[in-house]
């Protein structure tokens, strides 16, 4: 079979896996050529024709139906695939197929998963309702910050910045995605203290508030780890989704049954692949297999902020994770990255309600210190909510008057 006979332009998905590529072809290869080689690598084929080959295999190839310029759809029959292992799917549809010399450059930009395949999955166990149910809070977006700085405190320490951030109106506190449990700070520790200080803010607010813990570890260590959460009285684990893999959040999420924590997806190191708009797999693909697999939460970009991504990228994904999917629950996207008070009105226009807002810098770095930064965030999210423009909000508030005069 060769690399050829993949093309049928004809040809109607309906029991298939369709991915969108954007194909570069090497120099003296067209698109059309190009596009042979990764349909067959990523499916039947192989560099010759093979003895080997059945003719029942062939009719089980991948097929490309549409080539327009550059860009190219092809379908997989999900026969190809083993139900619920993303790592077998993603071994074909995005494995060889980026270090063929044929192309110069080659990106996923997009799948579309049939319901054979997405049955197949458990998605999220709570989803944007869930969560919105188990916080309490019906309509507004999510405050968020993270512990700053992202490394270097003790137990203690950690637990008394995340008391002041809930004591100012910050819903969610979190973990950094490099801190687990160091010689300065214990895993174990952290979360007793933290939760602790949890509890006490709760009781002052009269608000439920959250904290991420980092359970990220090889999967024995994060099962307990998980655990151990759960056991003391926790109510969220955060993953580093990427150096974990995709089988370790399958087993993750899987524990998760019993478990019941809302899972949170910190996206780290994610652009080594995703921000080349020529090569790699963008975050469109990463949040649909970041919610089949079931997480409820994912960091999806900013379009302001410190992030690369544009305001069209950010849109497409949370399109991803908020769009129908056979039945799958939604995923809460995530907005961190270089935010602060002053961006909440442009954040809520892009993304909506149905959202987390997650200042590190824009909390902590408030010159009156982090209670300080987080009455800023609740009062510019406040002043959104209620189309106030935030200089006319800021009368009343010194906050949120201080957070614009250092950074808007």
């Amino acid at each position: 079979m060769g690399y050829k006979d993949f093309i049928d332009l004809s040809y109607k998905p309906k029991d298939d896996i369709v991915c969108q590529f954007r194909v570069e072809p090497a120099k003296g290869i067209s698109v059309k050529r190009a596009a042979e080689m990764v349909a067959g690598e990523s499916s039947v084929g192989t560099w010759t024709d093979v003895s080997t080959m059945k003719p029942r295999i062939k009719k089980i190839g991948a097929r490309i139906f549409s080539i327009k310029g550059k860009n190219v759809k092809i379908a997989y029959p999900s026969i190809l695939f083993e139900k619920g292992n993303m790592p077998q799917i993603l071994s074909s549809i995005a494995g060889n197929v980026f270090g063929m010399k044929a192309v110069e450059g080659l990106r996923l930009d997009d799948v579309s998963f049939p319901r054979s395949i997405t049955n197949s999955f458990q998605g999220p166990l709570y989803g944007i309702k869930g969560i919105r149910k188990l916080l309490g809070v019906k309509k507004r977006p999510f405050v968020g910050t993270i512990v700053k700085p992202k490394i270097g405190l003790n137990e203690s320490e950690h637990a008394k910045v995340a008391y002041d951030a809930w004591s100012g109106g910050i819903d969610i506190v979190k973990d950094d995605e490099n801190l687990s449990s160091q010689k300065f700070n214990k895993f174990e520790k952290r979360i007793v203290k933290t939760l602790k200080m949890r509890d006490k803010a709760e009781k002052e607010t009269g608000e439920k508030k959250v904290y991420m813990a980092n359970v990220t570890a090889d999967v024995g260590t994060m099962l307990r780890r998980a655990e151990f959460v759960k056991d003391n009285g926790g109510r969220y684990m955060m993953v580093d989704i990427h150096t974990v893999g995709w089988s370790a959040l399958e087993t993750l999420r899987e524990a998760n049954d019993d478990l019941k924590l809302v899972m949170h997806a910190h996206r780290a190191g994610h652009a080594a692949f995703t921000k080349d708009p020529r090569h790699g797999i963008s975050m469109r693909v990463i949040s649909q297999i970041t919610r089949l697999i079931g997480l409820d939460q994912l960091h999806v970009g900013t379009a302001v902020g410190k992030m690369f991504e544009t305001k069209q990228d950010v849109l497409n994904n949370c399109d991803a994770l908020r769009s129908n999917m056979n039945g799958i629950k939604t995923t809460m996207p995530v907005s961190s990255g270089g935010l602060h008070a002053c961006m909440i009105p442009a954040l809520v226009k892009i993304f909506g309600n149905d959202f987390i807002i997650q200042a590190g810098g824009g909390v902590h770095g408030h010159k009156d210190g982090t209670v300080a930064g987080a009455k800023s965030m609740r009062q510019a999210l406040d002043a959104a909510m209620n189309d106030i423009p935030l200089k006319e909000c800021a009368k009343k508030n010194k906050e949120l008057a201080t957070a614009i005069r250092q950074w808007d």
